[in-house]
C-alpha cells in the first residue's frame, strides 16, 4: 500500500501548480551562481544536501533516546536546539537541488519537504513547551517531529533510490562500454577545439580533439542525461567545457569535473589514446 501511494504521488499533476511556482521563485531567488554551486554541492563531488541532513537528523534522533532517559530533560533539549539551527541551511540545500528535477521527482520532493518542515515545527514548538515548562508536551511534540522526520526519510530516499535523483546518471553508462580498447574514430574527423559524438555499444561518447590529444566522456550529462553533444564548449586549452543545453551543467573537457550546477557530481571521462591515427577508448 506504502508503494502505491507513493506511486500516485509521482503522478499527482494536482501539485505541478504549486511545484513550478515554487521552483519559477527558487531559481530566481538563489543568486549569484556561485550561491547555487555551493548549495548544490557541485564543489564537494556529490550533493551537498545529503551531507548535511546528518546534523539535524542526529541531534534530533538523540533527543528522541535522552527523553527516553531520566534526567536528561536539559541534554534532549540542547540536541533539539541543534536540530532547529541546522536546520535552514539543509533546507536551502535540498529546496535547491529540488529546483533542477524532473516533475515527477519535484512532485515527491514537494511533499518531502512539506513534511520535513512540519516536523521541524513540531520540534520549534517543543522547545517552546519546553521553556515554558511543560516537559510532557515538550516531549510529546518532539516525539511527533520523529514520526514525520521518519515519513520525510521514506520519501527522501524514494526520491534518490527509485528515481535516481542527485545520483550520477551518466555513472552506468561506462559499465556498458568495452575494458579493452576500441577504435571509435579517425582523428583527421575530429574537428579541433569542438566536440563530436560517437556511439559505441549504444552508449553516446563525447570526443573533444585539441592538437593531437583527444579526450572521451561519457555524452548524457550526470545530472539528468542532457544531450552533452548539443552544448556550448566555452573556454580553451585544459580549461576548456562543455555546457548542458537542458540545465546549464558545465564540465572541464579535460577532466569531466563538473565547474558548474546544477551537476554536483563529475561525468565521467574515459581511457583515450591515439593508435596509427585512429582514437580508441576503453573503461576508466
Amino acid at each position: 500500500m506504502l508503494r502505491q501511494l507513493v506511486a500516485r504521488l509521482e503522478k499527482a499533476r494536482s501539485l505541478d501548480a504549486i511545484s513550478d511556482r515554487l521552483q519559477k521563485i527558487i531559481n530566481a531567488g538563489v543568486r549569484p551562481r556561485a550561491v547555487k554551486d555551493l548549495l548544490h554541492g557541485t564543489w564537494l563531488g556529490h550533493p551537498l544536501h545529503p551531507v548535511l541532513i546528518h546534523a539535524p537528523i542526529g541531534s534530533f534522533l538523540s533527543a528522541a533516546v535522552l527523553d527516553a532517559v531520566p534526567g536528561q530533560g536539559r541534554a534532549a533539549t540542547t540536541m533539539i536546539t541543534a536540530g532547529v539551527v541546522a536546520s535552514p541551511a539543509t533546507i536551502a540545500a535540498g529546496w535547491t537541488d529540488w529546483s533542477e528535477l524532473a516533475a515527477d521527482q519535484r512532485r515527491v520532493g514537494l511533499v518531502h519537504a512539506a513534511t520535513n518542515a512540519v516536523a521541524v515545527g513540531f520540534y520549534i514548538a517543543s522547545l517552546s513547551a519546553r521553556a515554558s515548562g511543560n516537559k510532557a508536551r515538550g516531549k510529546a511534540l518532539a516525539y511527533a517531529g520523529a514520526s514525520l522526520l521518519g515519513a520525510g526519510a521514506y520519501l527522501g530516499g524514494h526520491l534518490t533510490y527509485t528515481q535516481a535523483a542527485g545520483v550520477n546518471q551518466a555513472a552506468p553508462e561506462v559499465l556498458r562500454l568495452p575494458s579493452e580498447w576500441t577504435a571509435v574514430a579517425e582523428l583527421s574527423a575530429l574537428p579541433d577545439g569542438k566536440t563530436l559524438v560517437k556511439t559505441v555499444d549504444d552508449v553516446p561518447i563525447l570526443l573533444f580533439r585539441t592538437g593531437d590529444h583527444v579526450t572521451a566522456m561519457v555524452e548524457r550529462c550526470s545530472h539528468q542525461t542532457g544531450p552533452l553533444g548539443e552544448g556550448e564548449v566555452v573556454g580553451t586549452g585544459d580549461e576548456a567545457c562543455v555546457v548542458c543545453p537542458w540545465h546549464g551543467s558545465t564540465f572541464r573537457l579535460r577532466d569531466g569535473v563538473a565547474v558548474h550546477g546544477p551537476a554536483a557530481n563529475d561525468q565521467p571521462v574515459l581511457r583515450s589514446r591515439v593508435n596509427a591515427g585512429v582514437v580508441e577508448i576503453a573503461q576508466p
